[in-house]
């Protein structure tokens, strides 16, 4: 196990920056997610750590080690991609194995290793075969399989999981996790998928365009969004977001419609509303011109413009609901602590 630590690192390529100063202590042994939307440098940033794209200036440490030099052989990190990047003419066994082969393992050591990675993750009857004969999960595993051989310090993985169905991805999502738990070993882990990163991070790096908008545990970045970007793209359906003017705890919405708020506030501002936070009330101040409904079976999404207003809403109701109680106008209530409120020109949380 390694600590990794970036300080102030940067990216250009020519004169554009692509990364604008990351900091991010990661502990030993921990589970970092990078989250973001496409094009926000995640994977950049992960390969700055992985020594494939170079670091333009900051310093990277890994187990304490200057690292910026160093040629990604001697970073004792270990790499799974989307693709797999598996040698088709070779068997799972030489796939494995064939990292180790390269660093003159004896033939014994690189046996008895490939020989417990295949148990640990159910591949012992497959190390005969070749990848074309595999499953897209088994072959996934086999990738993994020869990160564990190395026994690296770090695992680094980029978007392993979105070549895989959805339901394969979930039942993959489970066993990093468990195997993460397992060895121990520290992870940086890049997806764009927000239920992978609640779902198995330590900790995340919400990153949009480049910069670092929130780092923190899944239920803290969910429930106390530092900036509109991430309430947004953190949870799903994503926040509602409704303009308004603030005096006090109170918020007068665009239609003249007033809420309660959990902070203290003066002048514009952007109210956030979780859809699941919004409930069902015959004398709300929130209407929700309705315009159409999505049955999901444990939940039923109900989507529509605030009354008055061309703002989208979209409301979460338990349960299973017939198509016809959700027509015309629904009017909803939202308690005041689970109010979001967020400064109209920067977009940053209010209130802590």
């Amino acid at each position: 196990m390694a600590t990794v630590t970036l300080t102030n690192i940067r990216k250009s390529f020519g004169p554009n920056e692509v990364i604008h100063g990351v900091d991010l202590d990661v502990a030993n042994g921990e589970f970092i997610v990078i989250v973001g939307p496409s094009g926000c440098g995640k994977s950049t940033l992960l390969r700055m750590v992985a020594g494939l794209e170079t670091v333009t200036t900051g310093e990277l440490r890994i187990g304490g080690e200057r690292v910026n030099e160093k040629e990604p052989m001697d970073r004792n990190i270990a790499m799974v991609f989307q693709n797999y990047a598996l040698y088709p003419h070779m068997s799972v066994f030489d796939n494995m194995a064939y990292g180790l082969r390269i660093a003159k393992t004896p033939k014994a050591e690189i046996a008895e290793r490939v020989a417990n990675a295949a148990k640990l993750l159910q591949l012992e009857t497959f190390l005969a075969r070749k990848p074309r004969e595999l499953s897209g999960g088994q072959r996934q595993r086999v990738a993994m399989g020869r990160a564990i051989v190395r026994e690296p310090d770090v695992f680094l993985f980029d978007e392993p999981l979105s070549n895989l169905d959805a339901k394969l991805r979930v039942q993959m999502r489970l066993e990093i996790k468990a195997l993460q738990r397992k060895l121990g070993v520290t992870s940086l882990y890049v997806t764009h998928d927000q239920v992978e990163a609640m779902t198995l991070a330590d900790r995340m790096v919400v990153m949009n365009a480049g910069d670092v908008e929130q780092i923190g545990a899944p239920l803290e970045v969910y429930e106390r969004p530092a900036s509109l970007f991430a309430a947004q793209f953190i949870g799903s359906p994503s926040m509602n977001v409704l303009r308004g003017t603030a005096a006090g705890a109170l918020v007068t919405l665009a239609n003249g419609a007033v809420i309660e708020a959990a902070v203290d506030a003066k002048g514009p501002v952007i109210v956030g509303i979780r859809p699941e936070h919004l409930a069902p009330d015959p004398q709300g101040p929130i209407a929700l011109d309705t315009t159409m409904s999505e049955p999901l079976g444990w939940n039923t999404l109900v989507h529509g413009t605030m009354g008055g207003t061309d703002s989208e809403l979209v409301a979460s109701l338990a349960g299973v609901h017939r198509e016809s109680e959700l027509q015309g106008t629904m009017r909803f209530s939202v308690a005041a602590s689970l109010t979001h409120l967020f400064d109209a020109a920067s977009g940053r949380r209010l209130g802590g």
